[in-house]
């Protein structure tokens, strides 16, 4: 029996028929109800916080609060709870005068003044005090620590003198960390730059050479050590108090967890794990996976989640088909130029001497390309990229499929669907 099965392609579709014996799984998320009243519910985890007093009797007047939040990278949609938080503050005796809120920006680049409205909200931004955390800012940086890996750990000025932290964003999985939100407020967020390099060498292979680090992935923390380190250095600040958003599918509120920085932050990653992670039995010889379409297939570089998570999904041995229409394929350049060195022993020896997360993510989709062949379905105009990258292109999914069966050998094989490849991880079943 044969089935059409129709993945996102940009901002159009693209259909494929199958024989459905030889589907093993088709990886979707599950459906999750959007929360309705936001208000009552930020309220109601600031209130009932998981191992920790409630935020109110957390803080206490004559309090300095630094309030840590995500840049314009994550959308964390601020303006929507924002509000709700001060105002909460506001209840315990903290006056908006004694409230600041530290842009947790890592080494990304600088806000905007018109940005900072952007993301945090007119209302925000009119009430409270704002400072930006640019990791190359060395002044705005003091030592707290060295890990036990020997990192020494500089965090922002503003965040060591507070007197209360209260750490936001959003959990998600992480292709590096395991999951983002939780500690990932203070590294890399409001982290100097030294020591975001020394936690991110913890991706790489101990040995130069040999690449990544397999336990830096998606929904690992055990054995991450880049992640173990992460805990270590948030854990040298001792007044915080943890609010993270979950999302839906569709990218609106599914639950806020409110509380202690860590228990509550595992609370937050179930939830994450019960929404987009997606139980397999095996692994398949072909994926055929989707971004989902735009935006997630706006570049390469927002395109290799999708290509990451088919790789969880897919035999040593076997292939991926990717639906990827990447109409801005070199953006951004931080991420492209990397594509230029010569060899992938290049590429990791170059990230060694100055790690960077595009870096990285160009040495990962190079790494897992040449284990197993990644099928690109893309524009005609991406071929030359495509194949610099070590991929492989094609412009129709059947001239992909016809590329798989050669590179298989054979015609029955099984299959993988991923319609939403971005956001939902396969989880195998040991």
């Amino acid at each position: 029996m044969q089935k059409k099965f129709v993945f996102g392609f940009g901002e159009k579709e693209a259909a494929i028929t199958l024989p459905e014996d030889q589907i093993l799984h088709i990886v979707e998320g599950k459906a999750v109800e959007a929360i309705t009243d936001v208000p009552a519910a930020i309220k109601a985890a600031l209130r009932n916080p998981i191992d920790s007093p409630p935020l109110q009797e957390v803080v206490k007047a004559g309090d300095k609060v630094a309030l840590i939040a995500s840049d314009i990278t994550r959308r964390i949609s601020y303006p929507e709870f924002l509000p709700t938080l001060l105002n909460e503050l506001n209840g315990a005796g903290i006056p908006d005068s004694d409230i600041t809120i530290v842009v947790s920006l890592g080494s990304h680049r600088k806000h905007t003044d018109q940005e900072n409205i952007a993301v945090y909200g007119q209302e925000a931004v009119n009430r409270v005090h704002l400072v930006q955390s640019y990791a190359p800012n060395t002044e705005d940086f003091v030592y707290v620590g060295k890990t036990s890996r020997g990192v020494e750990t500089y965090l922002n000025k503003h965040i060591v003198a507070a007197d209360k932290v209260i750490m936001t964003g959003g959990i998600i999985y992480h292709s590096m960390a395991g999951f983002a939100g939780g500690r990932k407020a203070i590294m890399p967020g409001v982290a100097g730059y030294s020591t975001i390099q020394g936690n991110h060498s913890f991706c790489l292979h101990d040995v130069a050479g040999q690449g990544i680090n397999p336990n830096c992935m998606a929904g690992k923390l055990d054995g991450n050590n880049m992640h173990a380190d992460m805990m270590e250095m948030a854990a040298m600040l001792k007044q915080t108090f943890l609010f993270n958003a979950i999302f839906t599918p569709e990218g609106k509120f599914a639950r806020f967890v409110a509380g202690h920085w860590h228990t509550a932050w595992l609370e937050g990653c179930k939830t994450v794990e019960e929404i987009f992670g997606v139980p397999i039995t095996a692994k398949a010889d072909l994926v055929i996976a989707s971004a989902g379409g735009f935006p997630k297939d706006i570049n390469l570089y927002q395109a290799t989640k999708t290509t990451e998570n088919a790789f969880m999904a897919v035999k040593d041995d076997g292939v991926i088909i990717a639906l990827l229409e990447c109409r801005d394929i070199m953006e951004p350049p931080d991420f492209s130029g990397w594509f230029n060195y010569e060899s992938l022993y290049d590429r990791e020896i170059a990230l060694r001497k100055a790690f960077t997360v595009p870096g990285f993510i160009a040495l990962k989709t190079g790494l897992f390309a040449k284990k197993v062949p990644h099928i690109i379905v893309t524009l005609p105009q991406n071929k030359e990229f495509i194949e610099k990258a070590g991929l492989i292109a094609a412009t129709t999914l059947e001239e992909a499929m016809a590329i798989a069966e050669q590179k298989l050998g054979r015609t029955d094989y099984t299959i993988t669907l991923m319609p939403h490849g971005a956001n939902t991880v396969p989880l195998l079943q040991e």
